[in-house]
């Protein structure tokens, strides 16, 4: 007997249910070890190559004596900054702009600048 595409369509989604469960088991598995990995290494994001440390390219401008989009100018090529400020988690701060919730939260707990600046 034939089978009509309902039947194949609910056999698909079926599949695809258990194929997101056993995803979610394997990635669980593989979160918890790289975790024991980072923890026992003592790596940090910049270890890790995550830094937030990159260059940025600048949003392309529209030609300012037309106003109309047209020829376009690139922007230069910048960096986002040397991190100077690291908690423990490995997350940065280039100290330009506006304090993050993380360094804001240490301070708030007694650490002082300094304790949170990176060695150089």
């Amino acid at each position: 007997m034939a089978k009509t595409l309902a039947q194949v369509n609910a056999q698909i989604a079926k599949l695809q249910k258990e194929a997101q469960t056993l995803k979610s088991k394997e990635v669980s598995g593989v979160v918890r070890r790289i975790r024991e990995a980072i923890e026992h290494y003592g790596l940090t994001a910049d270890d890790l190559g995550l830094s937030r440390t990159r260059v940025v390219k600048r949003r392309e401008a529209v030609t300012p004596a037309s106003g109309k989009p047209g020829r376009k100018r690139r922007g230069a090529l910048r960096s986002a900054g040397v991190v100077k400020f690291r908690d423990e988690e490995g997350r940065t701060w280039t100290g330009h702009g506006r304090a993050p919730n993380w360094y804001k939260a240490a301070l708030e707990s007694g650490k002082a600048p300094e304790d949170l600046r990176v060695k150089e």
